[in-house]
């Protein structure tokens, strides 16, 4: 077996690309052709946890949603680099899974050079495995000042053979110039593997583009294959820290979920099933002044983050801490989930430089080590019947529900010795350290991701009848490849399984 591979480039960051790769894995898949999807370098905070040799790693969300539209297993060969910013100038690298100390220590223009093998063999393992590989390259392939030590277009193209497709965003403008000047700056033997243009993101009506279209494909003999209209509630999660303001679901408003946007956010795209659900607003908080309207009933959480002792500064300069505080005092429900555990604790203790040390936030009683060891795995576990010795508590219906997730953490987090000296102790709600919670129960914080991907917390938390309308990943994965077979040219996908002129 030997997949013909289609890659799916983009003229931006933010152009359509990862979507594009998840509607076109699901809808190659449907063909009943056996696919897997790649991206050799992704740059993102989300990130998943699935199959590594005889163990697990981590990659790039956008690609574990990849390889369940393949329906495929999803392993770390699919993104063999992932890098995760912790600071502008700073990411740690993951190479196949796992940390790479000397990689994330070397200068960047320099990695390349030692990636690139391994990249090419975890993409020929998949060539090798597969009928088709959909491919995602990264920011734009005319970055002029990276081509020499790229590794995640055009010189993934040229080893696939892949037959490319451009994308566009185009309700931002320009983008007939976007895709010429991309087509321009490629030289001549990369611009044979261009088979189509794709405008991206188009309101109104699509006859109004010519003659434009066909200008642009006198100009560089490429045809103009597909206009996608403007799409809200595709349902997939947003890619690259893009947070969609339209979040508001069906129905009126009872519940507003406030979560805190800090600069090194992370695994955002696990409150994207909030969005679905009837009657509750998910709100992307970033300054006090949102908070402020907030009811009893309404949640604060405090996600993952990437540099937590970093995230939690910048939330005290914005005095966001206060506004939690005040929150979580009159009873209101505040939720962390791993890097926002650890900041409700005490304090953030780091021997080996991994994250930093920080006070913080004091809403239980808690201490984070960092390890330099990371926790990257799957679990289950069972929340602890003492959240329903709060029945008014918005946690409370979790008593006793068994959830599946998964952790990626560098902190261990246990008691504050000294105040549990003095009799003030954070009750377990999860076992083995996953999750702790106060007396009263409204402030609750847990390691394990993916709760609101999990059927029985959902249900548990907001109703069996508020959880029934959320659409399935399936259903979701269906909708995007019916929605580019609608709107691409006919015979355009197919096609680009062939050899050109065949």
């Amino acid at each position: 077996m030997s997949a013909r591979c289609v890659m799916v480039l983009g003229t931006t960051s933010g152009a359509g690309k990862s979507w594009l790769t998840t509607a076109l894995c699901r809808y190659y898949a449907r063909q009943g052709l056996k696919v897997a999807p790649f991206k050799a370098q992704n740059m993102s905070n989300n990130a998943r946890v699935v199959a590594s040799g005889n163990g697990q790693g981590e990659i790039g969300s956008a690609q574990y949603f990849q390889a369940l539209a393949a329906r495929a297993v999803p392993d770390v060969r699919m993104n063999p680099l992932l890098l995760k910013p912790e600071r502008d100038t700073h990411s740690q690298v993951v190479m196949l899974g796992h940390v790479d100390e000397a990689l994330t220590h070397m200068p960047w223009r320099e990695r390349s050079l030692h990636v690139w093998p391994r990249i090419a063999t975890a993409l020929d393992a998949l060539i090798a495995d597969n009928d088709v590989v959909v491919i995602e390259g990264a920011g734009s392939p005319a970055e002029i000042n990276l081509s020499a030590s790229d590794i995640v277009n055009m010189r993934v193209a040229l080893h696939a053979k892949a037959a490319c497709l451009l994308v566009t965003d185009i309700d931002k403008g320009g983008a007939f110039a976007h895709l010429y000047g991309t087509w321009a700056l490629l030289p001549p033997h990369e611009r044979k593997l261009l088979r189509g243009f794709v405008l991206n993101k188009f309101r109104g009506d699509a006859a109004l583009l010519a003659p434009a279209p066909q200008m642009l494909q006198d100009l560089t003999g490429v045809p103009t294959v597909a206009t996608l209209p403007m799409w809200w509630q595709h349902g997939l999660p947003e890619e690259d820290g893009v947070f969609d303001e339209r979040s508001i679901a069906s129905g009126a408003v009872q519940t507003t979920i406030a979560v805190i946007a800090y600069p090194r956010i992370s695994n955002l795209d696990e409150y994207q099933p909030l969005k679905n659900i009837p009657g509750l607003r998910l709100q992307w908080v970033r300054s006090p002044v949102e908070l402020a309207g907030l009811k009893q009933s309404d949640w604060i959480i405090l996600p993952g983050s990437k540099h937590t002792s970093g995230d939690l500064a910048w939330l005290r300069a914005q005095g966001l801490d206060a506004a939690i505080a005040q929150h979580a005092q009159q009873g209101g429900a505040v939720l962390g989930i791993c890097g926002g555990l650890q900041m409700l604790g005490e304090a953030l203790i780091d021997p080996h430089g991994v994250d930093g040390n920080a006070p913080g936030l004091g809403l239980l009683p808690l201490v984070t080590v960092f390890e330099t060891d990371k926790t990257v795995r799957h679990t289950q576990a069972s929340f602890s019947e003492t959240l329903a010795a709060c029945p008014a508590s918005p946690f409370a219906p979790l008593a006793g529900v068994t959830v599946a997730g998964y952790e990626i953490h560098h902190g261990q987090t246990q008691q504050h010795a000294g105040m549990a000296q003095a009799g003030v102790v954070a009750q377990a709600a999860l076992p083995d350290g996953l999750g702790w919670h106060n007396a009263q129960a409204n402030v609750l914080g847990v390691y394990v991701h993916g709760l609101f991907e999990d059927a029985a917390a959902v249900q548990a938390l907001f109703g069996a009848g508020r959880a029934q309308p959320v659409p399935t990943l399936d259903s979701v994965f269906d909708g995007l490849a019916d929605f580019v077979a609608q709107h691409f040219e006919p015979s355009v996908l197919d096609a680009l399984l062939r050899e050109p002129g065949h």
